[in-house]
């Protein structure tokens, strides 16, 4: 099966081309033939990877960056409205479209299955593509995180399955149309684009709804908000509900989960049957994902036993609790969590793969409005660890909000027993760790901004 171009895709422009979402549509297109170009605000390995497939990339944002013959230009929820590209491209008439709506018309003619929840998405995409892959079913897809190097968040393959990662943020995950549908779990986040939990669940029903006729819901069984959800899609008839869990009612059941240092094995009841396999990285919460990734592939009509095997291939996702080294008896692992959920998961899973040893988190708020809404429950997950050094707010696309800091996450992670150290230097955070670190300990460096930078840097630091 070879889907062809998109209408106006052949020669697109992408305004934040280096962005993980935006980086993967522009790979994909460009395996497929298009005449690909864009801008990004700075150079990068992701730049530099999309060059190497023929992409023309820009550095800075510039009307002149706009090529002639641009059949259309693509934008996520982040650009904004005065950017000179966007500007210019107004101007022309040159078509502008949605990140969501390129990657929709990427998915037609194909069998997608579309990953969603607030979190654990790009964790269960990526074990869907790998296991898929191994397979050798060669699947699409398109993730929003690098599986082992730069540019391989995404892959136009020559099989009829498209999987791809659903982002539920600005409500562009309502653009598809998947056969299979995963929700991993519905939370309020994004506060800049939804109000209230009433809002979240209209906006998750919407994408429920979007499942084609004779489609799978495949849905958490163990989540209070996922079970509200199944609640209130259950009424639509042409559509299977799979739930997946531990609960005695889940129809994939999870019996089992054993730690094996940093990876687990997993027991599951499915068709009457116990299965088990391994999966490569440490956590319960991963565990969760990998029966997700199970359910949606047995959904396709894929054997359980050739899927659970082949899942046993993943081994991680850049910034999914990534081991970036070893250096003077000290581990220094990555981690992309941002919010309180996933702080609590990721750190849960550590403790439980290294026992009695110290844990060091380096953690970097992500955005204004998060840490206004749920800095106070931040701060109580710090409590989780051994000791914290806490950095300023990542802004990414927002502006600050008066009174907002981290000093919020920092009283909260104080009054919960915390030891933490504020640091408004991100310069300085490998010298303060090396003064704090010793053999054995282990340093997590968290967030979803640029803190992923520091794991490098304080193993240079530890050597010397």
């Amino acid at each position: 099966m070879t889907p062809g171009l998109p209408p106006a895709m052949d020669r697109p422009h992408f305004i934040g081309i280096g962005g993980a979402g935006m980086s993967g549509i522009a790979k994909i297109l460009a395996q497929r033939g298009a005449k690909v170009a864009g801008s990004d605000a700075r150079e990068s390995a992701t730049a530099e990877a999309l060059r190497e497939r023929g992409a023309t990339v820009h550095i800075g944002h510039d009307a002149a960056h706009l090529a002639a013959d641009a059949s259309a230009v693509v934008v996520s929820s982040a650009i904004r409205e005065d950017n000179p590209e966007l500007a210019a491209a107004k101007d022309r008439g040159v078509p502008v479209v949605h990140r969501s709506d390129a990657l929709a018309r990427l998915m037609d003619g194909l069998r997608p299955i579309a990953v969603a929840g607030t979190h654990g998405k790009t964790t269960t995409t990526s074990m869907l593509a790998v296991s898929l892959s191994a397979l050798g079913l060669g699947p699409s897809y398109a993730i929003g995180g690098d599986l082992d190097a730069p540019g391989s968040n995404a892959h136009h393959g020559e099989g009829e399955i498209f999987v791809a990662e659903a982002d539920e943020s600005d409500r562009s995950f309502h653009k598809y149309a998947p056969e299979v549908a995963i929700v991993l779990n519905v939370e309020l986040d994004h506060h800049a684009n939804y109000a209230s939990m009433d809002e979240i669940y209209e906006s998750f029903e919407t994408f429920a709804d979007k499942i084609v006729p004779g489609g799978t819901l495949v849905i958490a069984a163990d989540q209070s908000g996922a079970a509200e959800l199944t609640r209130r899609v259950r009424e639509r008839s042409d559509v299977k509900v799979v739930t997946y869990g531990e609960s005695e009612t889940a129809d994939v059941r999870i019996h089992k989960v054993t730690p094996r240092g940093l990876t687990s094995e997993v027991t599951v009841l499915l068709g009457g049957k116990l299965l088990t396999f391994t999966v490569s990285v440490p956590g319960r919460h991963y565990a969760h994902n990998a029966v997700a990734a199970l359910a949606a592939g047995v959904a396709l009509g894929i054997p359980a036993h050739n899927l659970a095997s082949a899942l046993g291939k993943y081994t991680g996702v850049k910034r999914r609790l990534q081991l970036k080294g070893e250096a003077a008896g000290v581990q220094v692992i990555d981690s992309y969590a941002h919010h309180p959920t996933e702080m609590n998961a990721d750190l849960d899973a550590i403790r439980g793969a290294v026992g009695d040893s110290r844990i060091l988190v380096v953690f970097q708020p992500h955005l204004f409005s998060r840490t206004q809404e749920l800095g106070v429950e931040m701060g109580q997950a710090l409590a989780l660890a051994d000791a914290s050094v806490v950095l300023d707010i990542y802004p990414a696309r927002e502006d600050p909000i008066p009174g907002i800091t981290s000093a919020l996450i920092i009283d909260a992670a104080r009054t919960a027993g915390a030891e933490v150290t504020p640091e408004h230097a991100k310069d300085a955070v490998p010298d303060v760790i090396a003064g704090m670190a010793r053999p054995g300990d282990l340093v997590l460096t968290m967030g979803a901004g640029d803190v992923t930078d520091l794991g490098p840097k304080i193993l240079d630091r530890l050597s010397n």
